[in-house]
Protein backbone atom coordinates (compact mmCIF):
# COMPACT_ATOMS: atom_id res chain seq x y z
CA UNK A 1 0.00 0.00 0.00
CA UNK A 2 1.37 3.37 -0.99
CA UNK A 3 1.74 5.70 2.04
CA UNK A 4 0.43 8.62 0.03
CA UNK A 5 -2.90 6.84 -0.49
CA UNK A 6 -3.54 6.35 3.23
CA UNK A 7 -6.56 8.40 4.09
CA UNK A 8 -8.44 8.71 7.35
CA UNK A 9 -11.11 6.33 6.09
CA UNK A 10 -8.51 3.76 5.02
CA UNK A 11 -6.83 3.92 8.42
CA UNK A 12 -10.19 3.53 10.16
CA UNK A 13 -11.03 0.47 8.07
CA UNK A 14 -7.64 -1.03 8.90
CA UNK A 15 -8.24 -0.50 12.62
CA UNK A 16 -11.69 -2.08 12.44
CA UNK A 17 -10.57 -5.07 10.39
CA UNK A 18 -7.75 -6.22 12.67
CA UNK A 19 -7.84 -9.93 13.54
CA UNK A 20 -8.99 -11.12 16.94
CA UNK A 21 -6.27 -11.61 19.51
CA UNK A 22 -7.24 -14.67 21.54
CA UNK A 23 -4.83 -13.90 24.39
CA UNK A 24 -6.44 -10.52 24.95
CA UNK A 25 -9.90 -12.02 24.67
CA UNK A 26 -9.15 -14.75 27.24
CA UNK A 27 -7.72 -12.19 29.68
CA UNK A 28 -10.74 -9.95 29.15
CA UNK A 29 -13.20 -12.79 29.71
CA UNK A 30 -11.32 -13.78 32.87
CA UNK A 31 -11.46 -10.21 34.18
CA UNK A 32 -15.20 -9.96 33.42
CA UNK A 33 -15.93 -13.24 35.18
CA UNK A 34 -13.79 -12.16 38.13
CA UNK A 35 -15.73 -8.88 38.34
CA UNK A 36 -19.05 -10.74 38.22
CA UNK A 37 -17.86 -13.19 40.89
CA UNK A 38 -16.59 -10.36 43.08
CA UNK A 39 -19.91 -8.51 42.86
CA UNK A 40 -21.85 -11.65 43.82
CA UNK A 41 -19.42 -12.40 46.66
CA UNK A 42 -19.67 -8.83 48.00
CA UNK A 43 -23.48 -8.99 47.94
CA UNK A 44 -23.40 -12.38 49.67
CA UNK A 45 -21.09 -11.04 52.41
CA UNK A 46 -23.23 -7.93 52.86
CA UNK A 47 -20.45 -5.56 51.78
CA UNK A 48 -22.37 -4.38 48.70
CA UNK A 49 -25.99 -3.41 49.07
CA UNK A 50 -28.52 -5.19 46.90
CA UNK A 51 -29.67 -1.94 45.31
CA UNK A 52 -26.26 -1.50 43.65
CA UNK A 53 -25.80 -5.10 42.55
CA UNK A 54 -27.99 -4.95 39.41
CA UNK A 55 -25.88 -2.08 38.07
CA UNK A 56 -22.61 -3.96 38.57
CA UNK A 57 -24.02 -7.26 37.34
CA UNK A 58 -25.31 -5.53 34.21
CA UNK A 59 -21.91 -3.86 33.63
CA UNK A 60 -19.96 -7.09 34.09
CA UNK A 61 -22.29 -9.15 31.87
CA UNK A 62 -22.29 -6.38 29.26
CA UNK A 63 -18.50 -6.41 29.26
CA UNK A 64 -18.56 -10.20 29.02
CA UNK A 65 -20.90 -10.14 25.99
CA UNK A 66 -18.82 -7.50 24.21
CA UNK A 67 -15.60 -9.36 25.01
CA UNK A 68 -16.96 -12.72 23.88
CA UNK A 69 -18.25 -11.32 20.58
CA UNK A 70 -16.01 -8.63 19.19
CA UNK A 71 -18.32 -8.30 16.19
CA UNK A 72 -20.83 -6.54 18.45
CA UNK A 73 -18.11 -4.13 19.54
CA UNK A 74 -17.08 -3.47 15.94
CA UNK A 75 -20.69 -2.82 14.91
CA UNK A 76 -21.14 -0.50 17.87
CA UNK A 77 -17.91 1.29 16.93
CA UNK A 78 -19.14 1.83 13.39
CA UNK A 79 -22.59 2.91 14.62
CA UNK A 80 -21.22 5.67 16.85
CA UNK A 81 -18.56 6.66 14.33
CA UNK A 82 -15.54 5.90 16.49
CA UNK A 83 -12.20 4.97 14.97
CA UNK A 84 -11.24 1.93 16.97
CA UNK A 85 -13.05 -0.53 19.22
CA UNK A 86 -10.84 0.49 22.12
CA UNK A 87 -11.99 4.10 21.81
CA UNK A 88 -15.59 2.86 21.96
CA UNK A 89 -14.82 0.98 25.16
CA UNK A 90 -13.14 4.04 26.67
CA UNK A 91 -16.08 6.23 25.64
CA UNK A 92 -18.66 3.98 27.28
CA UNK A 93 -16.43 3.48 30.32
CA UNK A 94 -16.10 7.23 30.73
CA UNK A 95 -19.84 7.66 30.27
CA UNK A 96 -20.50 5.02 32.93
CA UNK A 97 -18.10 6.69 35.37
CA UNK A 98 -19.69 10.07 34.71
CA UNK A 99 -23.17 8.71 35.48
CA UNK A 100 -21.85 6.93 38.56
CA UNK A 101 -20.17 10.11 39.81
CA UNK A 102 -23.34 12.11 39.28
CA UNK A 103 -25.33 9.47 41.17
CA UNK A 104 -22.93 9.61 44.13
CA UNK A 105 -22.91 13.43 44.09
CA UNK A 106 -26.71 13.47 44.33
CA UNK A 107 -26.68 10.93 47.17
CA UNK A 108 -23.92 12.85 48.99
CA UNK A 109 -25.85 16.10 48.68
CA UNK A 110 -28.95 14.47 50.14
CA UNK A 111 -26.99 12.95 53.01
CA UNK A 112 -25.28 16.26 53.73
CA UNK A 113 -28.66 17.95 54.09
CA UNK A 114 -29.89 15.08 56.26
CA UNK A 115 -26.81 15.37 58.49
CA UNK A 116 -27.33 19.12 58.90
CA UNK A 117 -30.98 18.61 59.91
CA UNK A 118 -30.04 15.85 62.36
CA UNK A 119 -27.35 18.02 63.95
CA UNK A 120 -29.86 20.83 64.39
CA UNK A 121 -32.37 18.43 65.97
CA UNK A 122 -29.74 17.10 68.38
CA UNK A 123 -28.79 20.66 69.35
CA UNK A 124 -32.43 21.52 70.01
CA UNK A 125 -32.94 18.35 72.08
CA UNK A 126 -29.80 19.06 74.13
CA UNK A 127 -31.01 22.58 74.72
CA UNK A 128 -34.42 21.31 75.90
CA UNK A 129 -32.95 18.69 78.23
CA UNK A 130 -30.31 21.02 79.67
CA UNK A 131 -32.88 23.79 80.30
CA UNK A 132 -34.79 21.41 82.57
CA UNK A 133 -31.64 20.22 84.39
CA UNK A 134 -29.31 22.99 85.67
CA UNK A 135 -26.51 20.52 86.54
CA UNK A 136 -26.20 19.42 82.88
CA UNK A 137 -26.25 23.04 81.72
CA UNK A 138 -23.27 23.74 83.98
CA UNK A 139 -21.34 20.76 82.57
CA UNK A 140 -21.84 21.83 78.96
Amino acid sequence: MNPSTLTADTMRELALSQPNDWTTRIISITVCLALLGTVLWLVHRGRLREEYSPIWILVSTGMLVVTASLDILRQLTEAIGAWTPSSTLFFFGLLFLLILSLNYAVRLSGMSLQLKLLAQEVALLRQKTSAGNPEEAARD
